[in-house]
């Protein structure tokens, strides 16, 4: 498994708004045609989110879910990580509420608190088709992405008891020390699945030296409890995973982190950005997990234990 390297799919998110894609998926039937692809072209793991089908804004209801995550399940055997960060505007019992319900083998977990800048897309964006897409990216200005620790402790209680484990989303240093804090704590178990995440206005930046200061921090507090992951917010996906990749970590890609496949070039699937960070780790010597292995390298419950 030393080569391994599991791919992640991010499918849809809720930062990015109809208007900037026509090839963001909305529906549940685009969203499940989507995560099926890119478990085609060789994601282990697909993480989701839902929207509403006629206005594509984020919707976060155990029931918004379930016609998707039975398609997927039907189709496939790859992982299904159900997120827990759903929207910054969401509160943490309504963002958990899907993932308590379905019992996936992986949930998403915010580290801690942030400021969350989308703003900057009304500089790159400038018509929408709906008029919650503007409000929502300026309402960003004062945005705090809430995750204190009363909400990691709420979701820690309500999701350990179905076996689900976590992808730990760390946005930058201190995010590390609140898992550490949790770990030490025996509130979660390793091996951790840790997803250090870059490039987002609020957050730390995608330079190399902030990928490197992130996996160092983590070497020193976690040692070999845990699996390293990244993702980068727009222009730096690609930039971000190959250097990951080069090191031995995990990847994610996905329409809810970048909807470009290059410069001024819109991905027209997340099959697309898939195959192609497929390429980036293969033609470094690497190989892709299987869902299985995935399930493995991780110690998921297995796909059989899930709530749909």
């Amino acid at each position: 498994m030393k080569n391994k390297v599991i791919i992640s799919c991010a499918i849809t998110g809720s930062i990015h708004t109809p208007s900037m894609s026509p090839y963001l998926p909305v529906t549940p039937a685009e969203i499940a045609e989507s995560a099926l692809g890119a478990a085609e072209a060789g994601a282990a793991i697909v993480h989701l989110h839902a929207r509403d089908p006629e206005t594509g804004k984020p919707v976060h209801t155990p029931e918004d879910f379930e016609p998707f995550l039975k398609v997927i399940k039907q189709s496939s055997d790859v992982v299904v990580n159900i997120t827990t960060g759903a929207s910054p505007y969401m509160p943490v019992e309504y963002r958990v509420k899907p993932a308590e319900t379905w019992k996936p083998e992986v949930a998403s977990l915010n580290m801690g608190s942030m400021n969350f800048g989308l703003f900057p897309m009304l500089e790159r964006f400038k018509e929408f088709k709906f008029d919650w897409e503007p409000e929502m990216l300026e309402a960003s200005h004062d945005l705090v992405f809430r995750n204190s620790f009363r909400d990691i402790r709420y979701a820690l209680d309500t999701l350990n008891a179905t076996g689900t484990r976590y992808e730990f989303e760390c946005y930058d240093t201190s995010h590390l020390y609140n898992l550490h804090y949790f770990w030490k704590a025996g509130l979660v178990q390793a091996p951790l699945f840790i997803q250090t995440c870059f490039g987002l206005l609020g957050g730390i930046g995608a330079h190399p030296e902030d990928v490197m200061h992130m996996k160092r921090t983590a070497d020193r507090l976690f040692g070999d409890n845990y699996r390293w992951s990244v993702l980068a917010a727009g222009s730096n996906q690609m930039r971000v995973a190959a250097m990951a990749a080069s090191m031995g970590g995990h990847v994610r890609v996905g329409l809810e982190d970048s909807l470009w496949i290059g410069k001024g070039q819109l991905a027209e699937t997340n099959a697309a950005q898939v195959a192609k960070v497929r390429q980036i780790i293969e033609g470094l010597g690497g190989e892709i997990a299987s869902p299985d292995e995935a399930r493995d390298i991780l110690q998921l419950k297995g796909g059989d234990k899930v709530g749909f």
